[in-house]
């Protein structure tokens, strides 16, 4: 997904990391708590917006599958969108309502939607496989 995400026109950067957990600090792979695998996103909003950013997100993955995605079973692999203010909030809100009538998927959205809080990059040394 971050190789996917990281070629839209517009994105500066990205990294993979936890996020979502204000209970867990230094989050890694093997000890994440309720952190959520995220990808962190810097983008130029004169290039592509937050919305255009939202619904490519909601193209490549599966917001209908509670903590799921694909082989992936557990919280940290949970649907969620990590806001950085109000009218992200709102976007988010509101292209997920889009979503959600559009009938593209075939149950209800549970993508989260929450203030972004601290981006905990794993070690990759410590990841198995």
């Amino acid at each position: 997904m971050q190789d996917l995400i990281r070629k839209r026109p517009g994105v500066i950067s990205t990294r993979v990391g936890y996020t979502g957990d204000d209970s867990l600090a230094n989050a890694t792979y093997r000890n994440h708590g309720n952190h959520a695998e995220a990808i962190e996103i810097v983008f130029r909003p004169e290039q592509t917006s937050f919305r255009d950013l939202l619904e490519f997100f909601f193209q490549i993955h599966d917001p209908t599958t509670k903590n799921r995605q694909g082989n992936d079973v557990g919280a940290s692999y949970r649907s969620a969108i990590f806001y950085t203010s109000d009218e992200q909030k709102r976007v988010a809100e509101d292209t997920i309502a889009d979503v959600e009538a559009s009938g593209l998927w075939p149950g209800k959205v549970v993508t989260e939607v929450a203030a972004a809080g601290p981006f905990w990059r794993p070690n990759p040394s410590t990841r198995t496989t």
